[in-house]
């Protein structure tokens, strides 16, 4: 299950963390005491209910109709005309954002980077490196200056955007275009300067990739880059972000987690808290080798269908209970039988495939123009399903030097694809895995043609992105 639930930080602040989708029977969860993972686990019943919503009182019109306010209808797109989900719920409905509404736009600035870790996807491409130019980045940024609501613009990919000579600068335009701007990075290259020039350019977010608390063990997923070195330049940015008389950046802590690293999580939250840090992605690994396979905290849940819940899986209510060891115990088996956990009204469920890249309405621009429904269609590339190696090849809906960026989302296949997506109708690859089509994203066994996302790891919430 994908779980996203707010901690109390402090009088003034909440973190934030956001779960990927791990194993319930996991020995790990097991065999460690309540302290720490365990911890957190148990806690979901606590804190589901503390989730940082905002509560809007709206009214009916004279003929019944709900009437939204005009910024709230701007955030999440329902424009006149668009077409939105509903789901109705136990206590209430749900109404998503409009898929017609391109609200995220993931920008590659380069796909080269300064080390060689051994969770990135970039060590089994056979591709060329390149940087984006800037007539590409021109071309994104005119067409993201005629979009209404202006869309969210991440700098990110495949690469480490703060080794492009000309990041601050692009960060910098898409700000002053009147966007939100998040970005991701290392950290190794986060020193005084570069800290002081991404809090002027009116940076909303910035993401730093932690694999470790321990040096050791930061060090063995981080080829090339120094654990002291990182915590020492978060440290130097969080006094800065203080002393910024007008930044408002927030911080935010990207954690890949394995059998080798999972360990470090209580710590590293500790840490990241520790220089300013509000938000935590949590994300499994995606085994692109054999070694990164027997990392992974995932392997009985890719066919373990009982703990994916569905609209019809009974509902299990919990009052508030102290956290021990049986409580956790009692949870374990709850996620085995597909059950829907509740606490104080607030529900876990139902856990079923979805697109994260859909749910955020998101486009990603590789650093050449190329334009793909997601991060992981921007390059072709490998990783394991269970002991099938699949590949998944790149795909796109156009260049952006061949057709504004507008006119690649709403063109008809692409929006024929968001429908597909939103209904999730795809072969269960992820759990089936035994015939020939399962290798691949090209076909499936449903009659979908590439891509085929019934084997994405991102759809079945074991990957995540921030």
């Amino acid at each position: 299950m994908a779980w996203s639930m707010w901690l109390s930080g402090c009088r003034r602040s909440f973190t934030r963390i956001k779960w990927c989708r791990w194993n319930p029977h996991s020995r790990i969860f097991a065999s460690q005491p309540c302290a720490g993972l365990p911890q957190s686990l148990a806690a979901l019943l606590f804190y589901i209910a503390m989730k940082k919503q905002s509560v809007l009182t709206i009214r009916l019109d004279d003929q019944g109709h709900l009437v939204l306010p005009d910024d709230l209808l701007n955030q999440y797109g329902l424009l006149p005309g668009s077409d939105v989900q509903l789901e109705q719920a136990t206590n209430g409905i749900q109404i998503s954002r409009s898929s017609d509404n391109l609200a995220r736009v993931y920008v590659e600035p380069t796909s080269a980077c300064n080390l060689d870790c051994r969770t990135c996807m970039r060590n089994v491409w056979d591709e060329p490196m390149g940087q984006m130019s800037e007539k590409t980045y021109s071309r994104i940024l005119q067409a993201i200056q005629a979009i209404y609501p202006l869309p969210i613009v991440f700098f990110g990919g495949f690469g480490e955007p703060l080794a492009h000579p000309n990041i601050v600068e692009m960060v910098s335009a898409a700000h002053k275009a009147g966007a939100e701007v998040e970005l991701i990075t290392n950290g190794t290259l986060l020193d005084k300067a570069m800290s002081l020039a991404l809090l002027e350019s009116g940076l909303n977010r910035l993401w730093v990739s932690l694999d470790g608390a321990k040096p050791e063990s930061y060090a063995d997923v981080r080829l090339g880059a120094s654990l002291p070195q990182v915590v020492d330049n978060l440290a130097r940015l969080h006094r800065l972000r203080l002393e910024h008389p007008t930044s408002h950046m927030g911080l935010g802590i990207a954690f890949v987690a394995m059998r080798r690293n999972i360990t470090d999580l209580p710590e590293l939250i500790r840490l990241g808290k520790r220089h300013g840090a509000d938000q935590f992605s949590i994300s499994n690994v995606l085994p692109h080798t054999e070694e990164l396979r027997k990392e992974i905290l995932y392997q009985y849940s890719l066919y373990d269908t009982r703990s994916v819940s569905s609209p019809s899986s009974p509902e299990v209510d919990f009052p508030r209970m102290d956290i021990s060891r049986e409580l956790l115990d009692v949870i374990r088996d709850s996620i085995s039988r597909s059950t829907q956990l509740n606490y104080r009204g607030h529900s876990s469920g139902p856990d079923k495939p979805s697109c994260p890249f859909i749910e955020k309405d998101s486009i990603s621009i590789r650093w050449d123009g190329f334009a793909a429904p997601c991060l992981p269609l921007l390059h072709t590339h490998e990783a394991y399903l269970d002991d099938r190696l699949r590949k998944s090849f790149a795909y796109s809906f156009g260049n952006i030097h061949s057709s504004s960026l507008m006119e690649i989302w709403q063109s008809e296949t692409y929006k024929e694809f968001r429908s597909r997506l939103l209904d999730f109708d795809f072969s269960p690859c992820t759990f089936c895995n035994s015939c020939e089509m399962s290798a691949s994203n090209l076909e499936d066994c449903f009659g979908n043609v590439h891509p085929t996302c019934g084997g994405c790891l991102w759809a079945q919430g074991f990957i995540r992105c921030p």
